[in-house]
């Protein structure tokens, strides 16, 4: 009788022992779903690492192609203007002045 108490409590140890590296161990449920969660968060940086590909990809073939589009980026990111014209640059952090 001694000796079957002795193997259940040896087995139930070891059964806590497993338990528990199962649920805490280095390779246990715990860092099971923190791992889940950075593999979703590289899916999405992935994912908005693509979209910004596509768009660049399509500013390229644009700028390669297309004409219109190179004076419209000339005139917008560099302020170049045709002659006669004038150029009005607002400072964006600037707030209109409202009297009371």
């Amino acid at each position: 009788m001694f000796w079957r108490s002795f193997i259940l409590v040896v087995l139930g140890l070891i059964s806590i022992v497993l338990f528990s590296r199962t649920v805490w161990g280095p390779t246990g449920l715990l860092e099971y779903r923190e791992l889940k969660k950075q593999y979703a968060d590289l899916e999405k940086q992935i994912a908005d690492l693509d979209k910004e590909n596509m768009a660049l990809s399509r500013e390229i073939r644009l700028l390669q192609s297309d004409n219109q589009y190179v004076e419209k980026v000339i005139r917008q990111r560099l302020h170049y203007v045709r002659d006669n014209e004038v150029l009005y640059l607002f400072d964006a952090s600037a707030k209109p002045h409202r009297e009371p």
